[in-house]
Formats: structure tokens, sequence, C-alpha cells
């Protein structure tokens, strides 16, 4: 499920380059790890990428066990570098956890092989684990961490964002504006020209939903906290008689949400299991909406870049965006509706003036969301950015 690496690296391959990619044995972002067979160090080629796993610790949660895992993969690099360096010969060194801690062994390597050094942040760490984990900033392993990415923003050659927002922060903590870049997330259109079939249980409930013939919402991903899926809740009961709603994926809140559903009798929230990848294509179009929710959290200031919401803007849909974020690719593209505040009342409204817009209209819309995409965030493009961005 950590497709970004992959699919930037499947470009570079295309363009030419040698790819390697040294990646832990477990994460909780895959569904499935890679067998070691006691093994240290596992090779695999995939779409002419070389994957060097490494053996670590699996782990659930956020604690002691995630740390021993961070360690034992961050340990093994470091112990390794410069026989990496000796053997890839590497140009362009990429730091790409989502913890800074790597950089120290990235820097290792790129120092031996007289390479390029980046630093690539998916999330802001230590404020995510602050911000959104309720940590100390002066807990051990929060100081850890911020030691570590003070390293990253003093020593990186390069500072490649995925967040578009960013800029100021990381200057604020040593880093020198000419450095950074923002390369955000991104989309492979091949993926949507010949999606695989929704399954079959999952299709026949929709099938059976649609034939009420009310406006269809969808939020497919992950149930967490974050995606202000009680609003969601509480905007279906509001509108019982005016939307069906559904929610498509696995995640940690999905058996709460649930259990809301049943206990409060929400009868128009219909919570279905977690489909391929490759079927999410096939879900986005039998739906009418699509719904994406941020809690207010400061963290977001400093912008966002979903896989979902990219999912949506290709799948041509109209998007209800509730929450607020230092950018807003909804209102950028005009492709839905961007609700800032998360009032129930102001969602259902947004949904309304959607559903009364003529279906044409609602059709130039979600191409508007999909041109949107295809024109900023294809991967083929992204991965062509990246490399004039670390000057290659």
């Amino acid at each position: 499920m950590e497709y970004r690496p992959f699919y930037l690296g499947r470009e570079w391959v295309r363009h030419g380059h040698c790819v390697t990619i040294l990646a832990a044995s477990h994460s909780h972002v895959r569904t499935q790890q890679p067998a070691m067979n006691g093994a240290r160090v596992r090779h695999e080629s995939i779409s002419g990428i070389d994957y060097r796993w490494y053996s670590t610790p699996s782990y659930t949660g956020n604690g002691v066990g995630r740390v021993r895992n961070m360690a034992a993969f961050v340990a093994q690099l470091h112990w390794d570098a410069k026989a990496l360096a000796r053997e890839l010969q590497p140009d362009v060194v990429i730091a790409s956890s989502t913890y800074p801690m790597d950089i120290w062994a990235a820097r290792k390597i790129a120092r031996a092989a007289g390479a390029r050094l980046v630093f690539e942040v998916h999330d802001l760490w230590p404020l995510s684990p602050i911000e959104l984990g309720g940590m100390s900033p002066r807990h051990p392993f929060i100081r850890l961490v911020q030691r570590a990415e003070d390293y990253a923003y003093r020593h990186a050659d390069i500072v490649v964002s995925m967040l578009p927002k960013t800029l100021e922060y990381m200057c604020s903590r040593g880093l020198t504006s000419h450095k950074w870049r923002h390369v955000p997330n991104g989309i492979d259109p091949s993926e949507w020209q010949a999606p695989s079939a929704l399954p079959i249980e999952v299709d026949r409930r929709l099938r059976d939903i649609k034939l009420k013939g009310l406006p269809l919402i969808a939020y497919a991903g992950t149930h967490g906290l974050a995606n202000a899926l009680d609003t969601l809740l509480e905007c279906a009961k509001m509108m019982s008689g005016e939307a069906e709603w559904v929610l498509v994926g696995n995640g940690p809140e999905r058996e709460r949400l649930l259990r809301r559903v049943n206990d409060e009798q929400i009868g128009n929230v219909h919570m279905l299991p977690a489909i391929p990848k490759e079927s999410v294509p096939a879900l986005l179009a039998a739906v009418d909406i699509a719904y994406l929710g941020l809690q207010p959290q400061p963290l977001y200031r400093f912008g966002i870049s979903l896989n979902k919401m990219m999912d949506y803007m290709m799948a041509a849909k109209p998007i209800i965006m509730v929450g607020t974020a230092g950018n807003d690719m909804v209102r950028d593209a005009g492709c839905g509706e961007s609700v800032r505040s998360g009032d129930v009342v102001d969602v259902r409204a947004a949904i309304l003036r959607l559903h009364r817009l003529p279906p044409s209209e609602l059709q130039v819309m979600g191409e508007r969301g999909r041109a949107y995409i295809t024109a900023k965030h294809v991967y083929s493009t992204l991965a062509t950015q990246f490399v004039d961005a670390v000057g290659g």
C-alpha cells in the first residue's frame, strides 16, 4: 500500500535510471508483507525496481514495537552504508520514510558514494505525533525525531515536500529556502483504463441501494479519526429520505462507526468491506457524489495531498470536501463544494446544492476535477519534476 515510491521508481526505470528501494520487511501500511524465510536481506525485482527488504520485527499500533521496527531498519542501513555505496554507486540517495531518522543512514551512504542527498517529507514529524497523537514535545522519542528532522533540513542537498505549505516551517527548523521543492502525490491513469469489477456482494448491495432513487454519496478509504466520519454520520441522520451513504474500507474506527450506525438506526448509511485497489474506479463510477472530511486540526495548515482525493477527481465525481487545510484542490479545480466548517447543516446544504444541479452540470464539474488531476498529478510528470528538482 506504499505506492508513491513504487510509482516514481517505475517511471525512473522507464527513463533509463537504475532504482533500488531499501525497505523494512514489516510495515503497517502494507496489506501483504514480504516473506523473509530467515534472511536478513531479501532481494526482489518488481517492475524493474530492485527491492531490498531488511528483516525487521513486526508490530501493531504506535507503541514500543513500532519504535523497535524503526530502530532495526535504520541500524541495518547504517551498518551496510559503505557496502551499499560501493555496490550501487548511487548518484542520488533519497530518505523517504514517514519518520526522519533514516536521514542519518542515508547521509552516510550519500557521503560514501559522493551522491546528492534528498530528504522527502510525507508527513511532518514530530509535529504529526505531537498535534495528532497528543505526544509531549519533551518525550524522549519526540526529542529524537526532532533531532533527525533538524539534521535533515541542515544536511540534505534538496528537500522534497509532498505538502505545499511547508516552506516557512522547514526554514524555521534550519532549512535554507533554495533547497525546498514541492512534488505532490499522484495518480497512474493506466489503472483507470480497464478497472476490475466490483466484488459480487458489493456490486449487489450498491444496485439495491440505487433502486431507492436517491443521491448516493460515498466515502472510500481508511476509517480513522482524521477522516471526520462522525460528521458524515450526523449528516446522514439529518438527510434520512434525502440521500443514501456508503462507507467502503477498513480502519481503526470502522467497528465503532458500525456500532453507531446500528445503535442509532441510521438506515441510510451502508458500511461495505474494503475492496481491492483495482476495483476503486468501478466503485466510484457507481456513485453520485464523493465525500472527504478532515478533523479540525492545525496540522492541516501545511496542506494535504490525499490519495482518495485524487481517486475521486480521477473518477470525475463531484466532491464534498469538509474541513480546512492550507490548500483546497476542490476549490482550485472547481469540482465540487468545499465546506470549511464541520457543521452538518452546512454539509447538508452543500450536498443539496449539488443534487439540484442538472446532470450535465454535474458531469462538467466532475470532468474539471479529472482535467485538473491529469494536468498536475500524473506520476509520469511528477517523476520528471522530481529528477529536475534534484538536478538529475
